[in-house]
């Protein structure tokens, strides 16, 4: 039955898309189906948010598709076999003859994407969001999961200490450190490949500049300079800020290399020369000035999340829906990489869970209020187990932005959990991973009490200023 859905969503996404040849190339992240599309006219939104099992359509450099997790992935790689490709790379398309009527469409569809592209006043800044998020997204799977064994071996941690469980079991959470430490003590490497890829460059080479921070083979008797500070460079000084940094610059030299150099020598010159030159610039000048800004931004952070309390708490947690719906909070994954490493926890992040409990509030209380709305009520069904698990997506795009209200209603109660979290103060997450109650086991120091609390609240908050004041009034004439 499971399957029989999964190929008819793939079948009913490509037929109001225009059809296999009108996309170019095909990923997904935790809740989307991500589309490059040839040709935008071709494309049937309306079309495309009615199938049943679609949560919503957002229109960005790639049309995406909201779909759910779980399901999304599937459907996603039903697509990529139905047209004989793996994800992400590029379809293959018909070569029958065009007439002139299709090949002058097909230049006027060409022109008017790139004139559209050139109006958008902050394109540069979406590329900017696109590639880091294209960087991390494969990453969080490792994240959940190394985050919630490295979550469990800090209990085991604690009993050891309290005297709970005896010393045999040292060895377990040995075991269960060396399984989280795959993912955290090798970041810089994943980040290097990664962005290798969507910057364009070898992947490997990408990987050895991120290896390149961790200066394996420095001297500890005679370490190299920092030559910003004065003192000693550090092993990951900079972070993965300076990581991403230092592969774009490689992908720059790199590509120009392979323009210049003969090809029957460009195996050997082209990466020798690339990790030669981009190493040295990491060394002595990205990890000095990336390791200033991140203690700098991480310093900021915490001091505002300290002295702010509850005022910086439900700024946060009222403002972060918003975020997500412009796609701007892929620019806070490095920020809370950088806070793990730094301090052992973000505390960013389980304020800004928050928001996602804000809106499982606000469809309880549409639920109770417009149950006879009945495809309201299933579209509810359906997003609010995963909305309480931490991915409000589908609550977002197919709830309660499309409402209105609600979405305005969600954000206060996000606002009133965020402000709880603020107010107990240094509430922090040992990894990062899907909020909601999936992050109950990532909350550092055995506080995840205070942040149960704040879910409550959150929820709350999102229910009774919905059921007073977010119904929309079509909804409430019904």
């Amino acid at each position: 039955m499971a399957e029989d859905k999964i190929k008819r969503l793939a079948r009913e996404v490509y037929e109001e898309v225009g059809g296999q040849d009108n996309v170019e190339k095909l990923r997904h992240c935790m809740t989307r189906v991500r589309m490059d599309i040839r040709d935008y006219d071709k494309v049937n939104l309306e079309g495309l948010k009615s199938i049943d099992g679609v949560m919503g359509v957002v229109e960005d450099d790639t049309l995406q598709v909201v779909i759910g997790p779980g399901t999304v992935n599937k459907v996603a790689q039903e697509m990529v076999d139905m047209a004989g490709v793996k994800l992400g790379e590029p379809f293959p398309h018909s070569e029958t003859k065009q007439t002139g009527k299709q090949l002058v469409e097909e230049k006027a569809a060409q022109v008017k994407a790139a004139q559209k592209e050139k109006n958008k006043s902050n394109s540069s800044f979406k590329v900017v969001l696109k590639s880091i998020s294209n960087i991390f997204v494969p990453l969080i799977p490792a994240f959940v999961g190394a985050g919630i064994i490295g979550g469990i071996a800090a209990v085991m941690s604690n009993l050891l200490v309290a005297g709970t469980i005896g010393d045999s079991w040292q060895q377990y959470i040995d075991v269960l450190n060396i399984i989280k430490n795959g993912i955290f003590a090798y970041l810089a490497l994943y980040t290097g490949i990664n962005s290798a890829s969507e910057f364009g460059a070898t992947p490997a080479l990408g990987g050895v500049i991120g290896a390149v921070t961790m200066l394996t083979g420095m001297n500890p008797e005679a370490p190299l300079p920092n030559i910003l500070t004065g003192g000693t460079l550090s092993a990951g000084q900079g972070g993965i800020i300076g990581v991403i940094f230092a592969v774009w610059l490689l992908s720059l030299i790199e590509k120009q290399l392979h323009k210049i150099i003969p090809d029957s020598i460009d195996i050997i010159i082209t990466p020798t020369l690339s990790l030669l030159v981009i190493g040295l610039i990491t060394i002595f000048l990205i990890m000095p000035v990336a390791g200033f800004i991140s203690n700098s931004l991480v310093g900021v952070i915490n001091v505002v999340l300290e002295k702010g309390g509850m005022l910086a708490g439900f700024t946060l947690g009222a403002t972060f829906l918003p975020m997500v719906m412009f796609g701007l909070h892929q620019i806070l994954t490095p920020i809370h990489i950088e806070m793990i490493a730094q301090t052992g926890m973000t505390l960013l992040l389980p304020i800004l869970a928050m928001a996602g409990a804000g809106q499982v509030g606000a469809a309880l209380a549409l639920w109770i209020r417009c149950k006879k709305d009945t495809q309201l009520v299933e579209m509810i069904k359906g997003a609010l187990p995963v909305g309480i698990l931490g991915i409000g997506e589908p609550l977002i795009y197919g709830v309660t932005l499309p409402l209105g209200r609600p979405f305005i209603t969600a954000c206060v109660g996000g606002g009133i959990g965020g402000a709880v979290i603020g107010a107990f103060g240094n509430i922090g997450s040992i990894a990062i991973g899907p909020s909601g109650v999936a992050l109950i086991p990532l909350i550092a120091n055995n506080q995840w009490f205070a942040y149960v609390l704040g879910l409550l609240a959150a929820y709350a908050g999102g229910f009774v200023a919905t059921f007073f004041f977010g119904i929309p009034k079509d909804l409430q004439e019904k």
